[in-house]
């Protein structure tokens, strides 16, 4: 079987939450399936350790597909002419983003349709071409695969798609993050928090991810509670920074705030396993994978309770309402205060986080595969 795969978020030291779930899954699938052939499709020179066996071929195609005028060129011409000359029997995208122009079958991955309920969080032409476009990717796709109930329940209701065309396919937790020595911590924390206790956010620093309400509910909780406990925030700014820029400067205690930038893996590890908590409470969330590196790494979690986190988090974090500053700094000083509560999320996070891995995410993806080959031969 020739299968063609949509790799342009492979990049080397970047992968982010959907570059992360293509590089878990293709990892384990091409090495498991060695009778196949593999063609891995970048956008940009690739590096060699995202080739993980030899039944893969990399191709490099133009243009790199970073903007939607180039997102349409990419996928509706590159793309379907390469699934041609190289006779691709499936595709499979795992970003969401697929071909209109090609009779090839495919699975698409489509993580979460945030841009639906959320528009204005996105700037204008990526809005549109959301907007326009992933409902006729939905429609055409031979089948859809994403990452949790919540997620399907959406794209089956706002894009009146078959409950029965649409496969769960849960993310996992990325290999490392786990509990370290106190020393370890101490040196983490004297590293990137003067050696104070912290809450940390990771992800990007994108509207949805709710980082104004968080800063404020911090400074509130500076000043409810006098302590040493500081703010980190690992992520890079994505579009427009200016709504959280503006309430930072403007903050009481923004001294008590770390900005760190993106970090490296073999950093955020440390990072996720020194803190005080997680506190990850955006507004809208198709899964929500730093949940799970906090948890096994056993610190507690405080998420948002809307959207797919309630599924992912189940018994073992505190929810909140994103839209309460109150809630969460009350939760903040919660967690802060009370020992026995820390010890307690991260007794019932053991238990909880054993439903996901990527070994399990990879085996679902490729069931998912083989319902989309038989599918199409049926017709």
């Amino acid at each position: 079987m020739r299968i063609a795969v949509n790799t342009r978020l492979l990049l080397e030291d970047r992968l982010e939450g959907i570059g992360r779930f293509t590089y878990e899954c293709l990892k384990r699938i091409t090495t498991h399936h060695p009778e196949n052939e593999f063609y891995f499709l970048f956008d940009r020179p690739y590096s060699s350790k995202f080739i993980f066996s030899k039944n893969i071929t990399p191709i490099v195609l133009f243009p790199q597909a970073r903007h939607p005028l180039l997102y349409y060129l990419y996928f509706e011409y590159s793309v379907p002419r390469i699934l041609k000359k190289i006779k691709a029997d499936c595709f499979l995208s795992t970003d969401g983003y697929m071909s209109l122009s090609t009779q090839v079958k495919t699975l698409n991955v489509i993580h979460d349709i945030n841009f639906e309920h959320r528009p204005k969080d996105l700037p204008l032409f990526h809005r549109l071409y959301y907007r326009h476009f992933f409902p006729k990717f939905a429609k055409q796709a031979s089948r859809i695969a994403t990452v949790s109930e919540y997620s399907k329940k959406d794209i089956c209701n706002t894009y009146q798609i078959p409950e029965d065309k649409v496969d769960v396919v849960y993310n996992g937790c990325n290999e490392g993050f786990r509990p370290i020595s106190q020393d370890e911590i101490s040196k983490t924390r004297y590293k990137y928090s003067s050696g104070r206790p912290y809450f940390l956010f990771v992800g990007s620093l994108h509207k949805r991810k709710n980082i104004p309400n968080m800063l404020k509910a911090f400074d509130r909780f500076k000043n409810t509670f006098p302590s040493d406990i500081k703010l980190l925030l690992a992520g890079q700014p994505m579009w427009d920074d200016s709504d959280y820029r503006d309430v930072y400067l403007n903050m009481k205690h923004k001294n008590e705030v770390v900005l760190l930038g993106r970090v490296r893996d073999s950093e955020l590890k440390k990072i996720v396993a020194s803190a005080l908590a997680l506190t990850y409470i955006p507004f809208f969330e198709g899964f929500g994978i730093p949940i799970l590196e906090a948890m096994y790494c056993d610190v507690p979690v405080l998420t948002s309770n809307v959207t797919s986190l309630p599924e992912v988090a189940g018994d073992a974090a505190l929810l909140v309402s994103p839209d309460s500053v109150e809630q969460i700094s009350d939760a903040m000083l919660t967690i802060a205060q009370n020992v026995e509560l820390r010890q307690d999320l991260i007794a019932k996070a053991r238990i909880r986080r054993s439903l996901f891995s990527w070994d399990v995410t990879a085996d679902k993806l490729w069931e998912s595969l083989q319902k989309t080959i038989s599918a199409e031969k049926q017709q």
